[in-house]
């Protein structure tokens, strides 16, 4: 039996869509602080409240391999942890989607996925690390508005990203919870080519016709634009900081491993810029 924690989520909704082209549906549980949102999902829902570990413990029952999706919560490593204790327990492999070079990385956004890596490798649980990268629909907010403000902004500099679609990171979680020879793994998972913001500045403009440059701003003021744009100020800081280490190279690899995972090229950014704009 597979648990996937966090189902009713963007990328959970999209695991568990995928697993059921690969497995009979009553093979699959879909774990879900409030269970009424998964009655779409067609599979068993059951209720895993990170902060109550006793829902947790019962949502896992039974099962032999887990899917813990971070989670986006202040407190996340505390509830992370409470998932690595109840999957040990159930005696089941677990499969934990963390952040890219997450265990050298100096970008705060990794600092909890770090830690869960060594909870999960100190509790002796069989596991498989997805190193996600980031997702190209992260940018969608930027590309909507970037027609308007006829500018993308950002503090990247000519950093690349290494981006594929929620949907390709989803495909990999189930090729890897459905396959074999994945434990002890650690997997850097990224799309196919990677691109500068000023890319995808020119992306958006040729599919509107109208002119959108990239504006490179200081850490600082780029977090002013994201506070104002309505992310949280402590989050504004994190994304700012994210673009700082864009900048350094963090994002930027492409080894191909999501490809090889999922069997059919990643989204490029261009393709996903034509999905929301064309």
């Amino acid at each position: 039996m597979i648990v996937v924690t966090g189902a009713t989520g963007q990328l959970g909704r999209l695991v568990v869509e995928e697993l059921r082209k690969r497995v009979p549906a009553e093979r699959i549980v879909a774990a879900a602080r409030t269970p009424e949102k998964g009655a779409d999902l067609g599979v068993e829902v059951r209720q895993a409240d990170y902060d109550r570990p006793e829902t947790v413990r019962s949502a896992l029952r039974g099962a032999t391999k887990v899917l813990l999706i971070s989670g986006l919560d202040p407190n996340r490593l505390q509830q992370h942890s409470t998932v690595v204790d109840a999957a040990k327990e159930a005696g089941a492999t677990l499969v934990y989607t963390s952040a890219p070079a997450a265990d050298t990385t100096e970008a705060l956004l990794a600092a909890d996925h770090r830690a869960t890596e060594e909870y999960i490798k100190a509790s002796g649980v069989t596991y498989t690390i997805l190193r996600n990268n980031w997702y190209n629909e992260v940018y969608a907010p930027a590309i909507t508005a970037a027609p308007q403000l006829g500018a993308v902004h950002g503090a990247a500099g000519d950093g690349r990203v290494a981006s594929a679609s929620r949907a390709d990171y989803a495909a990999a979680a189930a090729a890897v919870l459905t396959g074999e020879g994945h434990d002890g793994k650690v997997y850097e998972l990224s799309g196919d080519t990677s691109w500068t913001r000023a890319d995808l500045a020119a992306e958006i403009a040729a599919v509107t016709g109208k002119e959108v440059v990239y504006q490179d701003l200081p850490k600082d003021e780029y977090a002013v634009v994201l506070a104002g744009a309505g992310l949280p100020a402590p989050f504004a800081e994190i994304m700012a900081d994210v673009d700082v280490n864009i900048a350094r190279g963090w994002l930027s690899q492409t080894p191909g491993t999501l490809r090889d995972l999922i069997g059919r090229p990643t989204q490029p950014i261009g393709e996903y810029v034509r999905s929301l704009l064309a």
